[in-house]
């Protein structure tokens, strides 16, 4: 054995032997190294043993959290209501407000409790968390384009539950002005912050097509509540079908914007 590395083993165990602390803040990213190579390798259980070691050994460990809750999420599946797939996603959430505990404007954790209650279904439990997000960096579009996506959900979910209790067609618009003054009254702030938020993310990204997809959704939302309102639906409609053109064009600059950038240019001349 090579008297450096025999003299750094030797340092290690009497810094264990006087600091139980600090040999267990040494395990500890032992522990988070190893769950890092096991994650990148998509071995989810080892990494999530290791990564739970760590935060054992170590609970100011930020990064070991961090991993954990990623690998957590990681094994969560949106849809599937079994206990051990909410349990997946609990636990991320749990580890994500561990570390906020400690470091409350950590951007990463926030955003993914957001998106772990969005798949989730629990709508304004993720709209707050986006907010957050929002409230610590005010220039993310996709924070904003989040909101007016779970708003245009909350909008659709009961007019498509009013359509079925009449027994309409796809095609035919609402016309029981009732149920349409309900809808409006019940949804009309929603949609408008869905606008608004949207608005604001295309500001800082001009060329969010999805953004602009969604635009076109809510103002179809607005419209189909417009039964009274002839001449504003009439406009709603219009400016959705805008929004559609304007969806098209953005997904065909980006594509040949990619298609140049990853082209082969022939030199023509002889």
């Amino acid at each position: 054995m090579k008297t450096g590395l025999r003299l750094a083993i030797v340092a290690a165990a009497a810094f264990c032997v006087f600091s139980n602390s600090g040999c267990n803040k040494l395990m500890a990213r032992d522990q988070l190294n190893k769950g890092v190579a096991a994650y990148k390798n998509a071995k989810y259980e080892q990494a999530i043993n290791n990564f739970r070691r760590a935060v054992e050994l170590d609970d100011s460990l930020s990064n070991a959290k961090l991993y954990l809750a990623t690998a957590y999420a990681q094994q969560y599946i949106p849809g599937v209501d079994s206990p051990e797939n909410l349990q997946n996603a609990n636990a991320a959430i749990e580890q994500y407000k561990s570390v906020l505990e400690h470091d409350p404007k950590n951007v990463n954790s926030i955003k993914g409790i957001a998106y772990l209650y969005l798949q989730m279904k629990k709508f304004e439990d993720a709209k707050t968390y986006y907010r957050k997000a929002i409230d610590l960096d005010q220039n993310d579009p996709e924070a904003y384009y989040s909101v007016g996506v779970i708003d245009w959900t909350q909008a659709y979910q009961p007019r498509m539950e009013e359509r079925a209790k009449l027994g309409l067609k796809p095609d035919e618009p609402l016309k029981d002005k009732k149920a349409c003054a309900s809808l409006r009254d019940g949804q009309g702030p929603v949609i408008q912050d869905g606008m608004d938020n949207l608005n604001k993310a295309l500001s800082l990204r001009q060329d969010y097509d999805d953004a602009m997809a969604y635009m076109n959704l809510l103002y179809r939302e607005k419209a189909d509540r417009e039964c009274d309102e002839p001449d504003q639906r009439a406009t709603d409609v219009k400016t959705a079908d805008e929004w559609v053109d304007k969806t098209m064009d953005a997904k065909k600059r980006k594509s040949e914007k990619s298609s140049g950038a990853n082209g082969i240019t022939l030199d023509q001349k002889k």
